[in-house]
């Protein structure tokens, strides 16, 4: 099954990462696209259908946690499954990202591995 992958982070070098880490992984995506905060995103949801979104917390404009809502509340974009990766993995963070709809949470550094099987999981959830 060949994905279309959103990353949102506003570090343009962790996106290259996330990117290169999905590839290492030896997930089959057809494509990943960027954005470098939570507004990018809607936008870019809005031009191109994905099939998951990878998203950071702490971001300018429109953090993490603004996208999550922003998404849940619209009925065309809630159904695309969003997966955090994020340096804050403190209980109640990842429990309140969880809240708002997320449906999982890696936390930063992390392993192609751990990537492919949270991607997997979320995927046929």
């Amino acid at each position: 099954m060949s994905i279309r992958v959103l990353i949102v982070d506003d570090s343009p070098a962790m996106r290259r990462f996330i990117h290169r880490i999905m590839s290492l992984s030896g997930l089959d995506f057809t494509d990943c696209i960027e954005a470098a905060n939570g507004g990018e995103a809607l936008e870019r949801l809005r031009e191109t259908p994905v099939d998951i979104i990878l998203t950071d917390i702490n971001m300018p404009e429109m953090n993490g946690e603004e996208l999550l809502e922003t998404i849940e509340e619209d009925r065309e974009l809630r159904r695309i499954p969003a997966l955090v990766i994020s340096t804050d993995a403190t209980t109640l963070r990842v429990k309140r990202m969880l809240a708002l709809g997320a449906r999982g949470y890696i936390a930063k550094p992390f392993s192609p591995e751990t990537l492919r099987s949270e991607v997997e999981r979320v995927l046929q959830s």
